[in-house]
């Protein structure tokens, strides 16, 4: 009977217990279903709202500048060349590279012997020469005198005959007497054009003698030129640059010393669009003399220099678009050398009613993104004008103060709800850091514990206990103590 009664027990709890298997299999089954039927109902979509900077436009006259990049050239250089060969006798102490020298000074002699014999020879031609036509001149003179004697000779034999003639009217005169007046007038005259020869032979001879004179002028200015050419001389101040020279040295003619270049007289050759260079011209398409400033970084540390726009070159070189200007640099280009790539800034006319915006704020369709209501963006055209940099000017028909993106991303566009980040707006606030007053206790510690800081620099320590012994102490500086020493 007992056993019979423990059986039905047993058979009672392990029904039990299976029924609450069940129950429990069942529960979590439901719970399953519910969460899968639950996780195909589609929820509350939120808005995604996007935060990004804003800039307000703010029109006035603006003066763009134009930038460009160039490079420096000597509008004033002499190539040193030795006009005749020769061997080098003596060479300036100031002849190497770089230096600077005066106007005037003697650079380099070349051995004068032979052209000094060569102009010495010219001299005493020159002296032969002016005997000669010295000599000339007298025979002249003489040949002259023997002119006049003849003809005054031939005026006299004349004026017999006219006279034995008279005498012949009159029944005085003899036939005999008349033939001898004419046989002597017709000797005079004969004598009158032998001397009208020897003149004229005087006069050739004068000539000849100016012309081997003029001749030996000409050859003594040679010899003299060809001398003075042993002598190079430096014909304005500036700078030596590639010097070859040595003493000793046997050049040949023609041969290239060196260069002198004058560094006072620099310009700056760079190239512009056609479009940027229009910007610089008349109403005839004559160039501006627009004033230029020419900058040269040196390792932080720039050079700056005025210049002048001066010309335009004319002709564009093949495979090149553009036009290449020249800009003169005026007084004040210390240390700007030929050959330096520099940075010329140019100042365009003034433009009205712009705004400024950084570059970003367009797209490549010349649009903008304006905040309108409910901070919702919108697509907005606008002229670009100029592009300065990193920002650019724009003209658009939108009132004053309105607020564009100033970065426009992929994921900003017609319609997005913004958060506006006005930059700027809470720099007052933050400009002043917080400060507060530390009762006696709580600056104590404070000091006990900066004190006794042994991993703290000494500079730091001794700037954070000046800050705690002042009756207003940083918020920021005793947060972060306290935070150190777990107060």
């Amino acid at each position: 009977m007992r056993f019979l009664t423990r059986s039905l027990t047993g058979l009672f709890l392990f029904a039990l217990t299976l029924a609450l298997l069940v129950a429990g299999g069942f529960s979590i089954f439901s719970a399953i279903e519910e969460r899968r039927a639950a996780a195909g109902r589609p929820g509350m979509a939120q808005e995604r709202v996007f935060a990004a900077n804003v800039v307000a436009l703010d029109y006035g006259t603006i003066t763009p500048i134009l930038t460009a990049y160039g490079e420096l050239r000597a509008t004033r250089q002499l190539e040193l060349r030795a006009a005749v060969g020769g061997t080098i006798v003596e060479l300036s102490p100031d002849f190497e590279e770089g230096a600077v020298v005066e106007a005037g000074t003697l650079l380099v002699r070349l051995d004068p012997a032979e052209l000094q014999a060569a102009r010495d020879s010219a001299v005493a031609s020159r002296a032969e020469a002016e005997a000669a036509l010295a000599q000339a001149t007298r025979a002249l003179d003489i040949a002259r005198d023997d002119l006049t004697a003849a003809t005054r000779q031939a005026e006299l034999r004349r004026a017999a005959l006219d006279r034995q003639l008279s005498l012949n009217e009159r029944g005085l005169g003899k036939a005999v007497d008349t033939e001898a007046a004419e046989l002597s007038l017709s000797s005079a005259e004969q004598a009158v054009l032998t001397k009208r020869s020897a003149l004229s032979s005087a006069e050739a001879n004068l000539d000849q003698a100016t012309n081997s004179l003029r001749r030996a002028e000409i050859a003594l200015a040679e010899a003299e030129r060809k001398l003075a050419e042993t002598e190079i001389r430096a014909d304005f101040s500036g700078r030596l640059s590639q010097v070859s020279a040595v003493q000793g040295g046997l050049v040949s003619t023609n041969e290239m010393l060196g260069q002198l270049i004058d560094p006072t007289a620099l310009e700056v050759a760079f190239r512009v669009s056609t479009a940027q260079f229009s910007r610089f011209t008349d109403a005839t398409g004559t160039l501006v003399k627009a004033p230029v400033e020419v900058t040269l970084d040196a390792a932080g540390a720039e050079l700056r220099a005025e210049a002048r726009l001066e010309r335009v070159g004319a002709a564009v070189d093949e495979g090149v678009a553009g036009r290449m200007l020249y800009a003169r640099l005026l007084d004040g280009a210390a240390g700007l050398r030929p050959g330096d790539f520099v940075t010329v800034r140019l100042t365009e006319p003034a433009l009205d009613n712009v705004a400024e915006v950084p570059a970003a704020a367009v797209d490549a369709n010349s649009r903008v993104l304006v905040l309108g209501e409910e901070d919702r963006l919108r697509a907005h055209p606008v002229e670009v004008l100029r592009r300065q940099g990193d920002a650019i000017l724009i003209r658009a028909d939108l009132p004053a103060g309105t607020e564009i993106v100033a970065e426009r991303t992929p994921l900003l566009g017609e319609g997005i709800k913004l958060r506006p980040m006005r930059p700027g707006a809470g720099a007052a606030a933050s400009a002043e850091p917080e400060m507060i007053a530390l009762d006696p206790e709580r600056r104590a510690r404070l000091i006990a514990f900066v004190e006794g800081n042994t991993r703290m620099p000494a500079e730091s320590k001794q700037r954070i206990l000046a800050q705690l012994a002042e009756d207003m102490v940083p918020a920021e500086v005793v947060t972060r103590l306290e935070q150190r020493i777990g107060g």
